[in-house]
């Protein structure tokens, strides 16, 4: 790949790289040599990057051309955008607590080259807003809140050569010849396939719906069917463009980072595995029960409780009975009572954080049956066993750490109960095309639907048991066929 480094005058260029071509701005925008189509990287440090600034076109015909931009266009208007950055701000609130815990000032302006600061207690949350904010030279200002005592980003711009105080200018230097040297050298192994999925993950999530070994296989059937597979993270926000496909494994979350990447990729025209609509839907039980009401879906007696009819709820589903958080997963926001006494307090304490809560008769199963639905089809079939002298299949501590987990037992499809795979695939359809983990008990005969849960699991040793990695290829040979559909549809257009 061929790199240059624009700027607006060579002179202002101070680090010298084999490798790395220096050119003027204004050169890069007119002379022939620069406008042909070729594997271009542009790390553009003009002075300005403002609007129909010199800078800025920089970047802008750099994209039109087909060239890598640094900064992109896109980058440029998230960092003027403050409420980006809040945004941005807020997926990143544990790491910019653990990196400013032990500033005592109320402002503190934090510099970033090439995703590194010259702190090292700094350094995780210098590259996590670089990945968020690709631009060679940073800086972000935080700000302490007056009540909260937390630290907010409030604003995030790109600096220039000039901008980089003396004392950082060693430092610099060496940021920017070990960047330009990895990025001169590394291989560009993305071109070798005609589409490229982006996985995403939280490599710290205590109970992630795929386990590594998993996310191993999903990549290499990624490959096998013709993506180019990458595991990215929550500090990839800004890279999702470069992308034609985005699957979600990591827990899901309407007010949470994930749901933002859903919104963000299905606008830009991506392939969504779970898509906005679906999270939206399966996060929500208040949904649930009510589309399960609406199709004739059968479910455990089912009340939506608020403050005005808690009253009735013993009398309508008697005791015990199950109360849920609309939000709740993984077992988590979920209660057993067995007294009135016990029933007011919970009902209490959840109503407190929602308007409305889920109660459901309690019906108790020795396992769950939980169904993969993948595109309207049965995928696998699992019994989820309740855990050793408990009535879930988690339990869970006071304080809602996992203590214990049944034990999971995958079989093959045809070989479930026809009744539980049909009453799943009724309740999957309803709630969309994507990828889902139906739940249901069958008692006497009935099967009842508990919940559709969006990214279900998908741990190798498990759920794969039956189909090994055919259940990988399967869930991508999907994703394959829709991205196929979308370029083909864009096409004839």
């Amino acid at each position: 790949m061929r790199n240059l480094v624009v700027v607006n005058d060579p002179k202002d260029w101070a680090f010298p790289q084999e490798g790395v071509e220096i050119v003027a701005a204004r050169k890069y925008l007119t002379h022939p040599s620069y406008t042909t189509v070729e594997k271009v990287r542009v790390i553009n440090l003009c002075r300005s990057l403002g609007y129909q600034k010199i800078g800025y076109y920089v970047s802008l015909l750099a994209d039109a051309r087909g060239h890598r931009p640094m900064p992109s266009i896109e980058t440029i208007q998230n960092m003027k955008d403050r409420a980006i950055a809040a945004i941005a701000g807020s997926d990143l609130q544990e790491i910019v607590d653990d990196s400013l815990g032990k500033v005592h000032s109320d402002e503190f302006v934090l510099s970033v080259y090439f995703g590194r600061n010259m702190a090292q207690r700094h350094e995780r949350l210098a590259n996590a807003l670089f990945r968020m904010f690709p631009s060679p030279y940073l800086q972000a200002t935080f700000q302490r809140g007056e009540k909260s005592g937390r630290w907010r980003l409030d604003s995030i711009k790109p600096m220039a050569i000039d901008d980089i105080p003396p004392g950082h200018a060693d430092f610099a230097r060496e940021a920017t010849a070990d960047f330009l040297q990895k990025a001169y050298t590394r291989p560009q192994k993305r071109s070798q396939r005609p589409y490229d999925l982006a996985i995403l993950v939280d490599p710290e999530e205590a109970e992630p719906p795929s386990n590594k070994k998993a996310l191993q296989k999903f990549q290499k059937a990624a490959e096998e069917v013709g993506f180019n597979g990458e595991l990215i993270q929550q500090e990839d926000y800004s890279r999702i463009g470069e992308f034609d496909a985005l699957f979600v494994r990591e827990t899901t979350g309407v007010n949470h980072h994930t749901f933002r990447f859903a919104c963000r990729a299905e606008a830009l025209g991506l392939v969504v595995v779970d898509d906005p609509a679906s999270i939206l839907r399966c996060s929500n039980k208040v949904f649930l029960a009510e589309m399960a009401e609406q199709q004739d879906i059968l479910v455990p007696n089912t009340m939506i409780v608020h403050r005005g009819n808690v009253d009735d709820l013993v009398a309508r589903l008697g005791l015990p009975c199950v109360l849920k958080q609309p939000d709740s997963s993984f077992s988590a926001g979920v209660r057993k009572v067995t007294t009135t006494e016990e029933l007011n307090l919970q009902v209490e304490a959840m109503l407190d954080k929602s308007d409305l809560v889920i109660a459901q008769a309690f019906v108790p199963t020795d396992f769950d049956w939980r169904i993969g639905v993948l595109d309207g089809q049965p995928l696998f079939a699992c019994r989820y066993y309740m855990a050793d002298g408990h009535w879930q299949i988690l339990k869970r501590d006071a304080g809602g750490v996992r203590q214990d987990a049944g034990r999971a037992e995958t079989v093959p499809v045809e070989m479930a109960p026809t009744r539980v795979v049909k009453t799943a695939l009724k309740a999957a359809n309803h709630v969309g095309k994507g990828f889902y983990g139906v739940d249901l008990k069958e008692v006497g005969g009935k099967v009842y639907m508990i919940e559709v849960n969006d990214n279900p699991n998908v741990d190798a040793g498990f759920e794969d048991e039956v189909l090994g990695d055919e259940l990988y290829l399967r869930i991508m040979r999907t994703f394959f066929a829709r991205v196929n559909a979308r370029h083909r549809g864009w096409g004839s257009a």
